[in-house]
């Protein structure tokens, strides 16, 4: 299994070992770039904070603390799509 198969259907931010969906709990699919095929948690987050995200990665451009862009898709609330990477703060 490659790393991005073992990545797929995990929840974003969750502890390693224990990663899976929670039930009562509302996902999006991350779609493209670094964590594509994760899991975001977007239960209790308005529309308006889930349009854009910014993720810390240690796996994209920028490697350890940089951070991964992702945009809501236009019609479908389910899935964010990558906009590119960006360095981490200073």
């Amino acid at each position: 299994m490659d790393e991005v198969e073992f990545l797929r259907g995990r929840v974003y931010g969750a502890d390693h070992d224990d990663a899976a969906p929670r039930p009562g709990r509302t996902y999006a699919q991350l779609v493209g770039g670094p964590l594509d095929g994760l899991l975001l948690d977007v239960t209790d987050r308005t529309r308006h904070e889930l349009r854009e995200v910014a993720l810390i990665t240690e796996i994209g451009r920028y490697g350890p603390g940089g951070r991964a862009l992702y945009e809501r898709r236009t019609g479908d609330d389910r899935r964010f799509d990558w906009r590119g990477d960006a360095p981490g703060a200073p």
